[in-house]
């Protein structure tokens, strides 16, 4: 099964995001964490296979929180979401080893939901099993 993460402080983002998901990819499961403490707890305990994390979140920013996953957890997809689309971010994301970086501004949601099938599609060739329908 899939799993995703969404890392976000905003409850109506948050459940926007994953009522998308789920509505799109209902075998999916997708859990939420509000700040970096509880992401790396759900990573832990139910290793995601690709994570939705804002920049700006209480305590650790996004940005350290996705170098720190990466250090630890390679093959874990990373996805930046903010509202924040300046080059400087999208320079730090890449140097954080972020995997796509999307802003909440212009990202639609067919876009996001794009970005998830790719990964899915990509994820599927490598281990030779279908994707989510």
């Amino acid at each position: 099964m899939f799993k995703t993460l969404i890392v976000e402080d905003s409850f109506i983002f948050r459940k926007l995001l994953k009522e998308t998901l789920q509505t799109r990819f209902p075998s999916m499961e997708v859990t939420e964490a509000t700040d970096s403490r509880e992401a790396l707890q759900e990573i832990e305990s139910h290793s995601p296979d690709l994570l939705f994390i804002d920049i700006k979140l209480p305590g650790q920013n996004g940005l350290d929180l996705a170098k720190l996953v990466k250090a630890r957890y390679p093959d874990i997809v990373i996805a930046i979401l903010t509202s924040y689309d300046l080059p400087e971010y999208r320079e730090a994301a890449t140097r954080c080893s972020a995997d796509y970086f999307l802003s909440k501004g212009s990202a639609t949601k067919a876009e996001i939901l794009a970005l998830v099938d790719s990964i899915l599609s990509n994820r599927q060739s490598l281990s030779g099993r279908s994707p989510l329908p």
